[in-house]
């Protein structure tokens, strides 16, 4: 059964938690997130979604970190409405911002700002992304952008030519599949290079067994035992570096 992005209602661990749209503008273009708020002065996470857009998978993703005590906002990189289903559609709204990394940027800390707007407690942020949002996570550490943490779910690891983490402001994790044909350990060895050298805080992962999207609840890639063991380290990170 879908769930509503209007107003997204689950009962997990006992308890219903109702989350509800929010339309921002960036640049002069809508987005649509969506915000699920536990309490004024929780810490906040900044949700980024994958290839498809926010979706079912993002909301129930929410009211998951919403049980843990954590105010959510999952952001909106493609604009309202849109919502990719088909291959060609997903790799064409990716493409393009990978393509134009200063509208990635600009996007990412457009939903940082609409969401530091609705939380009191947003000096206290992590950002987190599954995939497609995983890259986007880490096109923001390189940014500079000013939270306590990023981590990244079986996301891009490759950085862009000309680009560095010389601006990275927190502590970097990374939670990954050696299974991955579409993220190779070639990239994640390079990126653990790369962060060394440069003295960047960071932690990094891997699950045997664990394909690419590892994570994604009902997929033939879903295995269990990684999704449960990144979660659970990424919620200690999560108590580590918020207040």
């Amino acid at each position: 059964m879908k769930l509503a992005l209007a107003v997204g209602l689950a009962i997990l661990s006992g308890s219903a938690i109702a989350g509800e749209s929010k339309i921002y503008n960036v640049n002069g273009s809508d987005y649509e997130g969506y915000w699920a708020s536990v309490d004024d002065n929780a810490p906040l996470v900044l949700l980024v979604h994958d290839w498809d857009g926010l979706t079912d998978y993002e909301i129930k993703r929410a009211q998951m970190l919403n049980n843990l005590g954590y105010n959510v906002f999952a952001v909106d990189l493609f604009g309202k409405g849109i919502r990719p289903t088909k291959i060609e559609d997903r790799r064409q709204h990716t493409g393009e911002l990978y393509k134009d990394r200063n509208k990635l940027r600009a996007l990412m800390q457009g939903g940082l700002d609409f969401a530091s707007s609705l939380a009191k407690n947003s000096a206290n942020t992590v950002v987190m992304g599954y995939c497609f949002g995983g890259a986007a996570v880490l096109e923001s550490a390189r940014a500079g952008m000013d939270v306590k943490g990023f981590v990244t779910f079986h996301g891009g690891l490759s950085t862009p030519e000309g680009q560095t983490y010389e601006e990275t402001k927190a502590p970097i994790l990374v939670l990954h599949g050696t299974a991955d044909s579409a993220i190779t350990m070639d990239q994640f060895a390079d990126l653990a290079t790369e962060l060394e050298a440069q003295q960047v805080n960071h932690e990094m992962i891997t699950y045997s067994g664990a394909p690419h999207a590892f994570t994604v609840f009902d997929s033939p890639r879903y295995r269990k035992n990684a999704d449960e063991k990144s979660w659970k380290r990424f919620t200690e990170f999560l108590a580590q570096n918020t207040q």
